[in-house]
């Protein structure tokens, strides 16, 4: 078994023991196991899904950082939401004003499109979450 520990600045999300986790890494997908090699990561936004006796759950999460030790997987991210604490409709319209401001005819920064692009894919986990 591991140990999930999801936390936000607001509050701790999930504190349980878990058989697996995966989470968006910035270079793809990461899957965790018990005995896992320790590991420090960046996140990007996207959907963390982990497994309890065959029962998966799913939550949304923005960028962060993951840290895997001992059995321990401690997520320190800005913001995470379960399927419950999402509204669909509104994640579909933060999703289109996002696309809408990093593809707008005027300049952007690379900051700003890359923000924009960070918005769009916590939108798009938001709603994949709440459809579940």
């Amino acid at each position: 078994m591991l140990k999930l520990e999801i936390v936000t600045p607001e509050k701790r999300v999930l504190d349980a023991e878990v058989d697996s986790v995966t989470v968006p890494t910035a270079s793809g997908e990461a899957g965790i196991l018990p005995n896992h090699a320790p590991l420090v990561s960046a996140l990007k936004p996207g959907v963390l899904a982990y497994s309890v006796k065959g029962s998966t759950d799913r939550i949304a999460v923005s960028s962060g950082f993951v840290e895997v030790n001992n059995d321990k997987v401690a997520v320190l991210v800005d913001t995470a939401e379960t399927a419950e604490e999402i509204d669909a409709a509104s994640a579909r319209g933060v999703r289109d004003a996002a696309e809408r401001s990093g593809s707008s005819t005027a300049l952007v920064t690379a900051e700003e499109a890359e923000a924009a692009r960070e918005a769009v894919d916590l939108a798009d986990a938001r709603m994949a979450v709440a459809a579940r």
